[in-house]
């Protein structure tokens, strides 16, 4: 991520301009307005960022009512705005499946060169994802996967169950360093039945596992910042005593700290995920319960476009030898604490 130019791009020149690393949740249920912060990085030098053949990208995502998603978008419209081989053509975002497939459909029907989605549901926007492939339209699926690879040539995201892993390393070693057995550990998931959830979870179980810990209660929030709150309230009034508790996404964080604020609640310590400015400023303050969160970062969707251009000129990746894109690309989820939250900052992105 940001360490300098260099820590931003997890392969420098690779991507005509290095593809971020990843970090933060997915979701499309409501927060905030996209962060100021979430700028894309500084080209690399590389023969890849010259213009090259003219392309037109597509680009369809869910509605920016999220911080994440927000960003998302951002960070697309930004880096694609670095290029002067690139036409950008983003659809209306929406939340409703149907509308997302007739929006794909009309790119398919403009018949760009490229098309970048993050689908509200990749099961369900599987069929129109291959209606561009069969059309000869290469598609990078963001995040969210398409359950057939035939629907996609490239699929780049974070690494869900990484983040699980590194949630759970930390807390455990936190725990093991305290000497604490039988340890009372809560977890507040996203959307439950999301596949993505689900990857986290198992991240995060396994790695307690190593420690010899495991998940006292969990419970789903939705992705929403009140129901982060109602969720905690819940689990807080349930236990009387907690030693960490897990929340998989910063944005839904905000009520899960406010509910743990009014509680008066501060014996635990608690793990994000995603890495937003606001979960980052509380652990640089040193008073608050979280203590760590575990990255899934928006800045996908600028390399996201990258690797779309790359694809539509036929280009490869200037640092690996082969010369075409890779077919997957999983980004790193990185733990970030107040020792070296002041690296991360500047990619934070508002709840």
């Amino acid at each position: 991520m940001s360490e300098n130019v260099a820590r931003r791009g997890f392969l420098v020149g690779g991507l005509g301009g290095a593809a971020l690393l990843a970090a933060g949740c997915t979701s499309n249920e409501p927060a905030a307005a996209p962060s100021s912060a979430a700028a894309a990085p500084a080209p690399a030098a590389s023969g890849n960022d010259q213009p090259g053949t003219k392309v037109t990208i597509g680009f369809s995502a869910p509605a920016a009512d999220h911080g994440w998603i927000a960003a998302i978008a951002k960070n697309a419209e930004a880096t694609a705005k670095q290029y002067s081989d690139i036409d950008f053509k983003p659809v209306e975002p929406t939340n409703d499946i149907n509308q997302q497939i007739s929006a794909v459909e009309s790119l398919i029907a403009q018949k760009v060169n490229a098309l970048v989605i993050l689908p509200n549901d990749g099961q369900q926007l599987n069929q129109v994802a291959l209606q561009a492939a069969a059309a000869g339209i290469p598609v990078i699926n963001l995040d969210r996967v398409f359950p057939d690879k035939l629907a996609y040539r490239t699929w780049i995201g974070g690494d869900n169950y990484g983040m699980g892993v590194a949630a759970g390393h930390f807390i455990g070693k936190q725990l093991k360093d305290k000497g604490v057995s039988n340890p009372v550990i809560v977890e507040i998931q996203g959307i439950a039945t999301l596949p993505l959830t689900q990857d986290r979870s198992k991240g995060f179980a396994d790695a307690l596992k190593t420690y010899g810990f495991s998940v006292t209660a969990k419970q789903d929030a939705k992705f929403t910042v009140e129901t982060g709150n109602q969720v905690a309230t819940s689990l807080l009034q349930a236990h009387k005593k907690i030693d960490a508790m897990w929340n998989h996404d910063d944005d839904q964080g905000v009520g899960v700290l406010a509910a743990i604020k009014e509680a008066g609640r501060d014996e635990f310590i608690m793990v994000g995920g995603a890495g937003s400015l606001n979960a980052m400023k509380e652990i640089q303050s040193g008073t608050s319960v979280l203590k760590a969160t575990v990255t899934y970062s928006p800045t996908m969707a600028s390399s996201a476009i990258r690797l779309a251009r790359l694809i539509a000129q036929g280009k490869g990746m200037s640092d690996l030898v082969e010369n075409s894109v890779p077919q997957s690309i999983t980004l790193a989820s990185e733990t970030i604490t107040k020792d070296n939250v002041e690296k991360y900052l500047e990619l934070g992105f508002e709840s």
